[in-house]
């Protein structure tokens, strides 16, 4: 699978063809390959403001999304790279609170291109080796680095004790099993315990690890990652908890906040948003205070996340739903937040997740089920969803058939079909 992007800036899309020209590293476990090419550039990584670094299956980007403005609003200037992209690329790299302009792009994905161009680098390891080569050039006062999947190999997993103010694992679940679930001596068989292990990787000697409550053996697994480095744990409902009700209640061993809940939509949300508190709370790189954690609350942006389009091109005045989720944690909030309602889902997914995980928890309120490609993609046919589900050429097509009666639609399944719709409807990530 590769990470189709495209731009309009020609000197920008000339790099990225040549970054769609990578090979695919299936099979390459390792961390190697990122170090080499991070040396080859002066070992900017090395060289970071403080850095949050975010794991977790469900919920990182989100998470991020909650410190990035918490950070903000104490008035630092806030590096973050975040994946995937929804429309451009340019969404990967964000500068001191702005994304990376397109003539500093193609200069810098050059840059790294030509550096690495013998060690068959994948896209990810330098679009992380790109972020960070900008990070410790331009000046700010924090980074916020989301992982891309896993934890243990993953390319921003060069981070190390001396820039990392703390390292967070956000709501584990079972998805990219042919990457994480692969056997290996040593490491966990239970699948959620072995996601756990994955993420876990991320821990590092001194530097506080910030978890949210996992069952068992997952929980198990987090504890031993953090004793293997000596990294101070700070799980939910030991360390720090929190309450959600009409409010946000939030309380660890310092004391405790009263806050609202967050902007962002969803219970789940809420769970994010504490989760960030508690990294904020557990570090004593920046301190940040309680009433800029909630402006930052109110202010967290985090499109296609359960977000309602605006009126546009696409939705028109419809109420329209939009989230990138696929996998069975996603399923389970949808159906919460959805439970009691009627409504038009409109999905397209991948062919390597589960039809099931989306459709299940969503089947008692679904009106009608309209598949459509995902542009770039092998994706499922109308067949995999059911009986019921019908075949649609593309998003715009699928809601001009839809019946003009009241209920909301949900398009879901895909964060790659996620930004298809953004752009449609005009709402480009910013």
């Amino acid at each position: 699978m590769r990470d189709f992007a495209r731009s309009d800036s020609p000197a920008v899309q000339r790099q990225l063809d040549r970054l769609g020209r990578l090979s695919v590293p299936d099979g390459r476990l390792g961390l190697e390959t990122i170090r080499a090419l991070l040396d080859r550039l002066g070992n900017p990584q090395l060289r970071l403001p403080p850095v949050f670094h975010v794991a977790g299956t469900n919920g990182k980007g989100s998470t991020c999304a909650f410190l990035r403005a918490m950070l903000e609003a104490q008035g630092y200037r806030v590096h973050v790279t975040t994946s995937p992209h929804l429309v451009r690329y340019n969404e990967r790299i964000r500068l001191a609170g702005k994304l990376i302009e397109d003539a500093r792009l193609a200069e810098l994905l050059c840059e790294v291109l030509d550096s690495g161009e013998d060690l068959n680098p994948s896209f990810f390891e330098v679009t992380i080796a790109a972020a960070f080569t900008e990070f410790a050039r331009v000046p700010a006062d924090a980074c916020v680095v989301e992982v891309g999947l896993g934890g243990r190999f993953d390319a921003t997993n060069v981070l190390g004790p001396e820039v990392l103010a703390a390292c967070g694992i956000a709501a584990l679940g079972i998805d990219h099993e042919r990457f994480l679930l692969v056997p290996e001596a040593g490491a966990p068989t239970e699948p959620l315990a072995r996601i756990a292990f994955e993420k876990a990787g991320i821990a590092k000697s001194g530097t506080p690890l910030v978890c949210l409550s996992y069952p068992g053996d997952a929980r198990g697994e987090v504890m031993a990652a953090a004793a293997r480095v000596a990294a101070p744990l700070a799980i939910q409902g030991e360390e720090w908890d929190t309450e959600i009700a009409e409010a946000l209640r939030y309380r660890d061993e310092r004391g405790e906040l009263a806050l609202p809940l967050p902007a962002l939509p969803g219970l789940h949300q809420a769970q994010n948003a504490a989760l960030a508190v508690a990294l904020l709370r557990h570090q004593d790189r920046l301190p940040v205070s309680p009433a800029a954690i909630a402006q930052g609350l109110a202010q967290a942006r985090w499109p296609a996340r359960l977000q309602r389009l605006a009126d546009g091109p696409l939705a028109g005045a419809r109420e329209v739903w939009l989230d990138g989720g696929h996998n069975p944690g996603a399923g389970r909030m949808l159906g919460e937040h959805f439970a009691g309602r009627r409504l038009h889902l409109i999905i397209g997914m991948l062919d390597a997740k589960d039809p099931a995980a989306l459709t299940g928890p969503l089947a008692p309120g679904l009106a009608s089920i309209s598949v459509v490609p995902v542009p770039g993609h092998e994706w499922h046919p109308a067949a995999a969803f059911g009986a019921r589900a019908v075949s649609k050429p593309d998003i715009t097509t699928a809601l001009a058939d839809l019946p003009a009666d009241g209920l909301p639609v949900l398009i879901a399944g895909s964060l790659y079909l996620a930004g298809e719709v953004l752009r449609l409807n005009a709402e480009l990530p910013d």
